[in-house]
């Protein structure tokens, strides 16, 4: 979350696979389009610049000419475009393990997802995987679905399916969470990333790189998602780059399986070039847009900081952090203050109501959190199958600045499960906002005598850190290192 001056959505990708023809489907040709239209062309152009906003921007360093060449590279193995220029790939700025494609020809992968890769056939796998969603049209019948309100999973998925025609308010999903990107979040079907990954597997075959390195790179997802669950102590709440339908060890195994069947004799990887590329590559959150540690989020440069309720997952975004759990969502950012808490709220409320005046009255409540003054007012609205509550919550940080939680969870819980995380945002002291340090990829050369247990001692984190050091470099701790070998860690 970068300091911001009006509300806005924490974009969320979801990501997709690639392929060669598939064991189990290898009989059935997968349609896919053959150009890219001048309609896409011009609607991708348009939604360029809303996805950087809400992941945190382009990521600027060498790392991002280098992936941009490897996306054009194997996105023309789609049949979409024969010339690389019509492809537009990004790598974002973004601490979560994250890719996703557009119409248009505009690929993205994040920095996070990269680091946690170990040579450029992954990363083309990826790529490719993403592209292949495009050209089989997945996203818009993934649109299609959602509009005949076919969206299943979180409460805020629900509601914005829900909410969208109630006059109280209008335009709350969509304009307090951001459409644009809540539409990305849908998950695919299982089918839908099956052949994702078969194309993808296909492309990486035809681009002359080892078909089985995206089999490789999802048992490194499964990895990471498992770690993740430990570290925070539950599932993550938000969708995550292959973390869909389909079963983590059964896709590793069909990937594989389809790999072998592909026909390629290939073993091109490119580990060495790959790991220069990523030398130095920032790596979780970006100190500037504020740091997760476990349930707690800091912002440095906002001096503010908060903990997420027990069992609740964080995400940060270039505008907002999101908090996802089984109780409710909810989403903390900022907008324009004049030092009156109850019309900071209205004006929150207004402007998530679609500034028509629809939102109905309501009472606001005051209290002093941690020695800020703060204040807030929680909304009944009605769906056509139930009844919902929206809380906004804010505080007072002085030099007319204020920060505040948009709460949802069931009709009658008000605050209710996240009353801990209100209780918790205080504000930073110089010190403590000074300690919070960026992390970097170190691409190191083992020595005689090194192992994975003392490689991961030099890992920048207190917990987990040899599982950390296994997780991103594909390795078990019976992993034996030979001197010679290259190997990521992670620094200050």
């Amino acid at each position: 979350m970068k300091r911001i001056s009006s509300l806005a959505a924490a974009g969320l990708g979801l990501t997709v696979l690639a392929a060669a023809p598939s064991v189990e489907g290898q009989q059935r040709a997968i349609r896919t389009v053959s150009s890219i239209s001048p309609q896409e062309k011009e609607a991708g152009a348009k939604q360029h610049p809303q996805l950087l906003n809400e992941f945190g921007g382009a990521y600027a360093g060498p790392q991002a000419k280098y992936v941009e060449g490897v996306g054009r590279r194997i996105a023309v193995q789609s049949g979409l475009s024969n010339a690389q220029r019509d492809f537009t790939v990004t790598l974002l700025n973004s601490p979560v393990n994250n890719a996703f494609a557009i119409p248009g020809g505009y690929v993205y992968v994040t920095r996070q997802l990269m680091a946690l890769m170990n040579d450029e056939a992954e990363l083309a796998g990826v790529l490719g995987h993403e592209i292949g969603h495009v050209a089989a049209q997945h996203g818009q019948r993934r649109q299609q679905a959602a509009q005949r309100n076919a969206i299943g999973g979180t409460l805020l998925q629900v509601l914005t399916g829900a909410l969208l025609g109630d006059s109280a308010l209008t335009g709350l999903l969509q304009k307090g969470i951001g459409q644009g990107s809540q539409l990305l979040t849908l998950k695919f079907s299982r089918s839908q990333e099956y052949e994702a990954d078969d194309l993808g597997i296909r492309y990486l075959a035809s681009g002359g790189y080892d078909p089985k390195a995206l089999s490789s790179m999802l048992a490194s997802l499964a990895a990471q998602s498992s770690l993740d669950a430990r570290v925070t102590g539950s599932s993550r709440s938000l969708p995550e780059w292959a973390s869909t339908h389909p079963d983590p060890a059964s896709r590793v195994g069909r990937a594989s399986r389809n790999a072998a069947a592909s026909g390629s004799r290939s073993t091109v990887r490119n580990r060495d070039a790959f790991l220069n590329a990523l030398n130095g590559v920032l790596y979780g959150d970006d100190p500037k847009q504020g740091v997760i540690e476990g349930s707690r989020f800091r912002h440095p440069d906002l001096r503010v900081s908060f903990a997420a309720p027990s069992g609740f997952g964080m995400e940060n975004g270039a505008s907002a952090v999101t908090i996802a759990g089984s109780g409710g969502q909810a989403q903390f950012s900022a907008a324009p203050y004049s030092g009156d808490l109850s019309a900071y709220i209205d004006s929150v409320f207004a402007k998530l109501g679609g500034g028509n005046g629809g939102v109905p009255p309501g009472e606001i409540r005051r209290t002093t959190v941690n020695g800020l003054p703060a204040a807030w007012r929680t909304i009944r609205a009605r769906t056509q199958s139930s009844q919902v509550d929206a809380t906004v919550f804010a505080y007072d940080f002085g030099g007319g600045k204020a920060y505040h939680f948009l709460l949802l969870t069931a009709a009658g819980q008000g605050i209710g499960p996240f009353s801990t995380m209100v209780q918790s945002v205080q504000r930073l002291s110089t010190q403590e906002a000074a300690a919070i340090k960026l992390r970097r990829v170190d691409v190191v050369t083992v020595k005689a005598g090194d192992t994975v247990q003392s490689l991961a001692k030099r890992m920048a984190y207190t917990d987990y850190p040899l599982d950390r050091f296994l997780t991103i470099n594909a390795l078990t701790a019976n992993s034996v290192l030979r001197p010679g070998q290259r190997v990521k860690i992670i620094t200050w």
